[in-house]
């Protein structure tokens, strides 16, 4: 099924008449963009009228002049509608300058805060723009919601930046054009578990419609080009691509519901948050938020209440973990609280699986409060170096992250009773150069985990 994850079909002609093409050329799935106020209220009602369509909704930043606290406003209504996936599309564009630069980056900064605000991915345009867009994501830590660069025009140097902060990759019709090398070449190289296609109808049509109005059936000839640039069967980049929108738009609660604890054989896990400060190149939720048989994407934070509940009766559990698809350390107050429940009811192994990036986060030293309290913990050490660190797991904290991750080993020690530095078998980690680094700060235990193998 292919999914045509950037459309504004309130701007096509014949609706019915594209969609029904859509549906002949094997889309199965529309996520349908708007650009204003009044656009996005079109368009929550055409997802309301058709089982395929999908909505953002959102202010683009040739309207900003039209943002306003009243327009926010009116767009957070309509995100908490039934089938409103994304918050968008937002972003800058100082190739026309329909706006007034300021204004732009005031409009994008909101959108992505009502995005985090909503737990809703956020849909960003570019143009022109890279260097502020690119600091406005990461000035609001955008990636705590992840989100899609629409429509992208770079090049695999831009786009990298990109995919380090959390985000996806979306090719549209521009990547069939006769002059876009730069534009293949990042396609061939962004990760498949990073990519989606769109058509950005009725605009952009690929070729052989090239100066055409697009419309969502086009979207079929974009994978093609994708899929023969990167040398893969069609149908594998219709499957990838598919199963990527699903995971950062579609995926609904209703379908599996949330598990705020899991178990594991005598384990029982805690997933207390989705956010993070690295945005490892491993991380599986970027292809799903379930595990196993587990849906682990939160709509909201559990409360300590929340998460006792869902512990229930911790009879013949061996261990407490908290982990996720998150840090769980972001949650300090939360943890230390729930311990003391834990512990109160007769758990008596606690384990904590984290970053080690905690005392940036928090701007002390935190591993003290977990004397005590935490029995053992595993750190993501994930690296030999600091710049194979900044590749696998980029981080918000720059060039400070890494050498926090060894100072946070070195002293989990006198805190903690078991300490355990982790890694996983990305191409270009050095195992035995870790397992050295680890060996030289002595009492740590040293933890090989397969890269592609997740739980």
């Amino acid at each position: 099924m292919l999914i045509d994850t950037h459309a504004h079909l309130d701007s096509l002609d014949n609706l019915a008449e594209k969609l029904e093409g859509a549906k002949k050329a094997g889309v199965g799935r529309i996520v349908a963009v708007s650009s204003d106020p009044d656009s996005s209220e079109r368009t929550v009602q055409i997802a309301g009228e058709d089982e395929m369509v999908y909505a953002a909704v959102g202010i683009h930043p040739h309207e900003a002049a039209r943002y306003s606290e009243q327009s926010l406003f009116e767009i957070e209504k309509l995100a908490t509608r039934s089938k409103v996936v994304a918050i968008g599309e937002t972003g800058l564009d100082y190739h026309y300058m329909n706006s007034p630069k300021e204004v732009q980056k005031e409009s994008f900064r909101n959108h992505i805060r009502l995005a985090k605000k909503l737990k809703l991915p956020v849909v960003v345009h570019v143009r022109d723009s890279h260097e502020d867009v690119m600091a406005i994501l990461r000035e609001e830590g955008a990636w705590e919601t992840m989100g899609v660069i629409h429509c992208f025009s770079g090049d695999w140097e831009t786009a990298k930046t990109y995919l380090n902060l959390g985000f996806y990759i979306s090719f549209s019709g521009v990547v069939t054009f006769k002059k876009a090398d730069d534009v293949r070449d990042a396609a061939r190289n962004v990760p498949i578990e990073r990519l989606l296609i769109e058509t950005d109808s009725p605009y952009l049509a690929p070729v052989p419609y090239r100066g055409k109005p697009n419309e969502p059936a086009y979207v079929r000839h974009v994978a093609e080009k994708v899929a023969e640039v990167r040398g893969i069967p069609l149908d594998t980049l219709i499957e990838e691509t598919s199963l990527n929108a699903k995971n950062l738009f579609l995926f609904t609660s209703e379908d599996v519901p949330t598990s705020l604890s899991y178990r594991i054989r005598d384990s029982l896990y805690l997933n207390i948050t989705n956010k993070c400060t690295i945005a490892c190149v491993f991380c599986g939720k970027w292809r799903s938020f379930m595990l196993r048989d587990f849906n682990l994407r939160l709509k909201k934070e559990p409360s300590v209440d929340e998460l006792m509940e869902a512990v229930g009766d911790p009879t013949g559990v061996n261990e407490v973990v908290f982990v996720g698809w998150g840090e769980s350390l972001l949650r300090l107050d939360v943890v230390k609280e729930v311990v003391e429940k834990l512990k109160a009811k007769g758990v008596k192994s606690v384990r904590i699986d984290t970053d080690g990036l905690a005392n940036l986060v928090h701007g002390r030293d935190i591993l003290p409060e977990l004397n005590g309290c935490i029995d053992s913990i595993s750190v993501s050490l994930n690296a030999q170096d600091a710049e194979t660190y900044a590749r696998v797991c980029p981080s918000k904290y720059g060039e400070k992250a890494y050498p926090e991750v060894i100072e946070f080993i070195r002293r989990a020690k006198e805190h903690i009773p078991e300490v355990t530095a982790s890694i996983v078998t990305v191409p270009g980690v050095d195992v035995e150069k870790c397992r050295a680094i680890v060996e030289g700060i002595g009492g740590v235990e040293f933890r090989v985990r397969t890269y592609g193998r997740v739980g």
